[in-house]
């Protein structure tokens, strides 16, 4: 790709080829892993930016690339490439009941379905003016993963991230034949603004089916279902809910926690991930029995990452933004941690960069580079975000 006149001029980005480490010598085998830029490029094309970049002054370098994730969007297509499996697709209901066609994987053994939450319950399948979760639902995902059942699957992974909802999974129970009814025994509707409302919940119409599959969610998230640090209070505003919304919502989280911790003996609200995706991991803790799993250790798991990293010389990563969260288990922290492991060097580049140098180390980043010139608007650098990549590669690697 021809560098545009438009773009200069380029910041002068380190130079990290050193002729006298052995790393970096003719013929060396690098690991490209990226995460997405969020905005701006998938992995798949910040992957092939890096490559691109590499290549320019390093025809001889072989160049390997595995796109990474960690349980957000683009997971599911992601584990589906990496199991060789086929894409599947059905009408569904999207967050406020209307028809989307919603797409799942399926592993190239027919054991695995890989389903992403918003597929069908997603923020991005709603309009800004849409957006409230007291009126959204998982139902939609419910019945993603019905018809992913009646595949034969004996595994599901749920990935969560991307959500629109606040319901606590009630929609996806719904749709997987739980039924929820309100003081008087009339069937409530399985969405945030009800969750207060549940007086009693049906189990006798169950799909058997669900009771013969196991269940991983992949969660990228620790916060507990309700409380300051819960579902509605830290993520239900950036679904379009105000401070009552947001107070209401958490209520009715703590309702439906106390119902079932009465009902069933089931006592899961503080566990680690239950407040993710509007309380999606604490309803597939207790409704479909899952085992809720760091969203890049599942990723890591089905592409044999640690097996690619022993194998490579160098590895270089890279996402929209590395910040102070990166350090608490995002994708590049996981990349990082496997390559200590294994004595590899990690090098990342990113479109801001918020950390400071003792912090990359920390990470355990040998170097963390910015690809946007500092004049850039946040709008130019998205426009741009292939070729600034492809460019900070090239220069960083150029003798």
């Amino acid at each position: 790709m021809a560098r545009p006149t438009s773009v200069g001029p380029f910041p002068k980005y380190p130079r990290l080829h050193q002729p006298n480490n052995p790393k970096t010598l003719p013929g060396m085998h690098v690991l490209v892993i990226p995460d997405k830029f969020r905005g701006s490029l998938t992995a798949q094309q910040a992957a092939d930016a890096i490559k691109m970049g590499l290549h320019r002054h390093h025809p001889d370098w072989t160049v390997a690339s595995q796109p990474i994730a960690d349980g957000g969007e683009g997971t599911a297509d992601l584990l589906t490439k990496a199991t060789q499996g086929t894409i599947r697709s059905c009408t569904v209901a999207d967050p406020l009941g209307r028809p989307v066609t919603a797409r799942y994987g399926v592993s190239g053994d027919g054991q695995t379905a890989f389903v992403e939450l918003a597929e069908a319950s997603g923020l991005n399948l709603l309009a800004p003016n849409e957006r409230n979760p007291l009126n959204t639902s998982t139902f939609g995902s419910g019945k993603l993963i019905l018809d992913a059942l009646e595949t034969g699957v004996t595994e599901i992974v749920l990935c969560i991230g991307g959500s629109a909802t606040n319901d606590a999974g009630i929609g996806i129970a719904t749709a997987l034949g739980f039924q929820f009814f309100d003081a008087h025994d009339v069937p409530v509707l399985p969405i945030g603004n009800n969750l207060v409302r549940i007086a009693r919940i049906d189990r006798s119409n169950v799909l058997p089916a669900l009771h013969q599959v196991r269940i991983r969610v992949a969660c990228d998230v620790t916060n507990p279902l309700y409380g300051p640090t819960g579902a509605a209070y830290v993520y239900a505003a950036q679904k379009g809910a105000n401070v009552q919304d947001q107070r209401k919502l958490d209520d009715g989280l703590r309702h439906l926690a106390s119902l079932i911790e009465h009902e069933w003996n089931l006592s899961a609200a503080q566990e680690p991930g239950s407040g993710a995706a509007g309380g999606v991991g604490f309803g597939a803790r207790v409704f479909l029995r899952a085992r809720l799993e760091p969203g890049f250790a599942v990723v890591a798991q089905y592409t044999r990452l640690s097996e690619a990293i022993e194998q490579a010389d160098l590895i270089i990563t890279g996402e929209g933004k590395l910040d102070a969260q990166t350090l608490h288990g995002k994708a590049i922290r996981g990349i990082a941690d496997l390559a200590r492991a294994a004595n590899k060097p990690v090098v990342a580049f990113c479109g801001r960069l918020d950390l400071t140098p003792t912090q990359i180390q920390q990470l355990g980043l040998q170097q963390a580079i910015p690809i946007s010139p500092a004049h850039f608007t946040l709008n130019e650098a998205r426009r741009q975000a292939f070729i600034l990549l492809c460019e900070a590669v090239a220069m960083a690697y150029d003798d």
